[in-house]
């Protein structure tokens, strides 16, 4: 069958076409869920899921007993569902053996089971034999984390799935203060929208009440104004992360600090200057790349190096490596002043 993007299937299965064999895999354990979880709840009615329906987890199971129970046939159904959670646990996935049990289902799959493998964190060795014949037998689905750059235009579409809408700039502060976590980032914007009577619109307002993130106090906000050296608006946001630590832990400012001087280091080093190509080294957005021109102005490629040992330094420190009397918050206070001075 190939391989196909998450995004892909997703779209499959809302028309209700379902493969023989679904092999999920990669470091985006999101999509791999959100796939798993549609099949789950989908494929069958609730009155067929009893006799029908099996979730085997790889740590209890064997290569064996996952593919006698998708040799079963379903029991006043058209369908059964078996699916393998943690594949990557399978005690015998990677024996030769297994693998030609494997490889001999995957030549024939029993057409009424959807079998459905969940493999975590990894991917197959593409050279080998067995997984050229899942990308030939079975649909495999490769599940790669995206990057940070790709993050807010993921919030608008997921934003848009759920029949709401959220501007741009919140999307932005939704991506800088979590990340690429998409599970975490789908988990926030599920609890705002339970919030909200449709049609839901999220702003930065909604974001401050429900999810806890400041829009003039956030680590975007750090950002900018360490880019333009403002040292009072930087030491007001440095003050209210300090009365507010459980929403603002210092190790993921410190960590995003590290990622816009390290940038900056490749900014001043790129052999082409044009705002596009820029943009497209540095994975960034391209409205973002004149905020990164201007921070370069400011700061000597002598001065970020600097910036990016101080970075390190206070990384440790706040992990308790040479430090014995700060706080974390005393530790963000004093590296701000360094970055800047």
């Amino acid at each position: 069958m190939g391989s196909k993007s998450p995004t892909q299937v997703m779209a499959e299965l809302r028309d209700g076409k379902y493969a023989s064999v679904y092999f999920l895999q990669g470091e985006e354990s999101y999509y791999i869920d959100a796939i798993s979880n549609y099949l789950e709840e989908h494929v069958l009615e609730d009155a067929e899921k009893g006799f029908n329906q099996m979730v085997m987890y790889g740590k209890d199971s064997s290569m064996e007993a996952i593919l006698t129970n998708a040799r079963r046939f379903p029991m006043m159904a058209t369908r059964q569902v078996v699916i393998v959670k943690e594949a990557q646990e399978i005690s015998n996935f990677n024996k030769a053996d297994s693998q030609k049990l494997f490889e001999a289902y995957l030549q024939t799959p029993v057409p009424s089971t959807v079998l459905v493998f969940c493999y975590k964190y990894k991917t197959l060795d593409g050279r080998k034999a067995l997984t050229k014949t899942i990308a030939d037998k079975a649909l495999l689905v490769d599940c790669k984390k995206i990057y940070d750059n790709r993050v807010p235009e993921w919030i608008l579409d997921y934003v848009k799935s759920k029949n709401a809408s959220i501007d741009q700039a919140t999307a932005q502060l939704l991506s800088d203060y979590i990340g690429n976590n998409l599970e975490r980032i789908a988990s926030e914007i599920d609890k705002v929208l339970l919030n909200l009577q449709p049609p839901a619109k999220i702003n930065s307002e909604v974001v401050q009440k429900y999810i806890g993130i400041s829009k003039d106090y956030n680590v975007f906000e750090l950002q900018k104004a360490l880019a333009v050296k403002d040292n009072l608006k930087a030491q007001q946001i440095v003050k209210y992360f300090a009365a507010n630590p459980k929403s603002n832990p210092v190790i993921p400012v410190i960590a995003l600090l590290f990622g816009f001087f390290s940038k900056l280091l490749l900014v001043h080093y790129a052999k082409n200057t044009s705002e596009s190509s820029l943009a497209k080294e540095l994975r960034i957005r391209p409205f973002l790349i004149k905020e990164y021109l201007r921070a370069a102005r400011l700061y000597s490629p002598g001065q970020v190096v600097d910036n990016i040992g101080y970075l390190r330094q206070a990384d440790l420190m706040v992990k308790g490596v040479g430090n014995l009397h700060n706080s974390p918050a005393e530790v963000l206070k004093e590296l701000i002043f360094k970055l800047m001075h």
